[in-house]
């Protein structure tokens, strides 16, 4: 006689079915946070449940619970981190929406916004230039490339095999100069004539061009100088700027002085005419990252958190002002009015993000955002600025109009 297999059907788990021993009258927090994936939690997904579990337990206390969970999902809303940009929504795949704690935007602030991403560069963007009445933008970086941008379209227009990594790049006239390993690549963007200018020994971190003199400060602590000469041969090394201990890694000129930072922790400065070192500022304690001259103040900042404010004595020496603290070492400073003729102080920091500050109060303005660390920061005709990150985003911003401003919050 055929018997017949008799099978039980299994009810479907719920919030109430519970596995022996455990007990169902907590809430699970990953699905409060809306990140709870399992299919069997062991925990309620609900807020109402731990009433119906126990009858005894009064309205007033559900009502206590209902009201923690409710700030609970407010708080994960609402609370962001002023500091990171979210990874996930950088690549376009972050799923908390509302209750990720990181930025969904590339900066804070009002006042300024974002013109454009330039993605080309692989590695890090170490120097932004802009020559002028060119409409081309040119960006070096350490993935041994300089890129050329097209300033109406954004487009990168050609791509320049460096042969190394670059370490810095500026302009002036019709030349760019690149700083690389042991020579500075120059080159004439109205004839293309270029040159290799040699004499540096070591990776050139810095450059800056004044009393039509080229000055280069490279890896051995030395900062090579070039002057103008004939058409044919229009750089002729002058002379070597030796007192530096470490490598030179900022320059910048002001009053008839070239200052520079090292990773020996000191400024030099030197006399123009004479290119002798006239003095020695000892007032940070790491590297001297970034010098910005500024109406009669000098401005530097440090891995050692500090910007530091100078200012010229009755007797001819500096001596600092004013230092302002920052939570994180500070990489470049840069600077330049807005809108509406305030200074504001760009100040890349080493957390990914630049912080724009008033001056002379430093009250804060905004923040803008990288991928990583800001490396570069350039600034443009117009109201237009540009960074450069670690990763090799190049971004485009720009100062609004003052009846604009609320378009950028």
């Amino acid at each position: 006689m055929a018997t017949k297999e008799v099978r039980r059907l299994r009810p479907e788990s719920s919030v109430y079915t519970r596995p022996v021993g455990v007990s169902s009258k907590t809430v699970c927090a990953y699905w409060i946070a809306g990140r709870c994936t399992k299919k069997f939690c062991r925990f309620l997904h609900t807020s109402a449940p731990s009433t119906l579990a126990n009858p005894r337990i009064s309205k007033q206390k559900a009502l206590q619970k209902d009201n923690a969970y409710n700030a609970t999902h407010k708080s994960n809303v609402v609370q962001k981190s002023p500091e990171k940009v979210c990874k996930f929504w950088v690549v376009g795949n972050c799923v908390e929406g509302d209750r990720c704690p990181y930025l969904h935007t590339w900066f804070r602030g009002a006042g300024f916004s974002m013109l454009a991403k330039l993605q080309g560069h692989k590695k890090a963007v170490t120097g932004i230039a802009l020559p002028e009445t060119s409409d081309k933008l040119y960006s070096a970086g350490t993935d041994g490339t300089a890129r050329v941008w097209d300033c109406r379209t954004g487009q990168c227009g050609s791509v320049i095999n460096l042969g190394g990594e670059a370490g810095s790049l500026v302009s002036e006239g019709p030349w760019v100069f690149v700083g690389l390993p042991n020579v500075v690549m120059a080159w004439n963007i109205q004839t293309n004539a270029e040159f290799n200018l040699n004499g540096p020994v070591g990776q050139v971190h810095a450059m800056v061009v004044a009393n039509e003199m080229l000055f280069a400060g490279a890896q051995d602590g030395v900062i090579s100088v070039w002057k103008g000469c004939s058409e044919s041969n229009p750089f002729q090394l002058a002379g070597t700027l030796k007192g530096h201990t470490q490598a030179v890694v900022c320059l910048t000129v002001g009053r008839n002085r070239l200052y520079s930072g090292s990773v020996d922790q000191t400024i030099r400065v030197w006399d123009l005419d004479t290119l002798q070192c006239i003095m020695t500022l000892n007032a940070h304690s790491d590297v001297v990252m970034s010098l910005i001259c500024w109406d009669q103040f000098l401005l530097s900042c440090s891995l050692d958190c500090t910007i530091k404010v100078w200012v010229a004595t009755e007797g001819g020496n500096l001596e600092v002002t004013y230092t302002h603290n920052e939570e994180h070492g500070v990489l470049a400073l840069s600077g330049m009015p807005d809108a509406e003729a305030k200074p504001i102080l760009f100040c890349s920091c080493n957390d990914t993000s630049v912080r724009l500050y008033e001056l002379p109060s430093f009250t804060e303005r905004g923040r803008l955002f990288g991928k990583r660390e800001v490396r570069a920061i350039q600034i443009g005709p117009g109201g237009l600025f540009f960074s450069g990150d670690a990763t090799g985003l190049l971004s485009v911003w720009k100062w609004l109009d003052p009846g604009l401003k609320e378009l950028s919050s």
